[in-house]
């Protein structure tokens, strides 16, 4: 078993170092390198929900929208909202680092930017989702809409949510954690 996946059984020989968990690091440290870990996963998220935006926004001026159905426009435009509300929650940990910015809270920031990002993360699987739905919905109409939602949120639950439970499961089980 390597060294990053097992438990040491004594405090890292750092001085100030307050957890035996390998990275020999102060707390401090492991705020800022946690902060990191969150903003580029943050980057990634924001990248994708940018591109969808801007799909989203261009289908509006196409000549073709003016054939959506009226539940078809209530989907687009909900769609759009929850674009936007993606948006802005992925980018509210780094308004909040600014505000804080010297403040000494990278602790706080860093939880925040964590619930943060899992709620930008279910938006986001929320939006995709729709959007893919949205498309089929458009293209062939009929119960496309839900051939492309079920096995879409299907697939997003087991990679986003039970992979990584059944993960967390045998570390435990093996005694070890991340």
């Amino acid at each position: 078993m390597s060294a990053e996946h097992s438990a040491p059984a004594v405090r890292d020989a750092r001085v100030g170092d307050d957890r035996a968990d390998g990275r020999d690091e102060t707390p401090a440290e492991r705020a800022d390198r946690n902060w990191n870990e969150v903003l580029q996963e943050l980057r990634v998220l924001q990248t994708g929900t940018q591109i969808l935006t801007g799909f989203l926004l261009a289908l509006a001026f196409q000549p073709a929208f003016g054939d959506l159905s009226t539940g078809q426009r209530s989907i687009y435009l909900g769609l759009v909202v929850l674009s936007a509300l993606s948006s802005i929650i992925a980018l509210a940990p780094v308004a909040l680092h600014r505000v804080l910015f010297q403040q000494g809270a990278k602790p706080a920031v860093v939880r925040y930017g964590h619930v943060a990002l899992i709620t930008a993360l279910t938006t986001v699987s929320v939006l995709l989702v729709g959007v893919v739905a949205f498309v089929f919905d458009v293209v062939l109409g009929g119960s496309a809409f839900w051939w492309a939602l079920i096995p879409l949120a299907v697939l997003i639950l087991a990679l986003w949510l039970v992979a990584p439970a059944v993960i967390r499961a045998r570390l435990r089980t093996n005694g070890t954690r991340t």
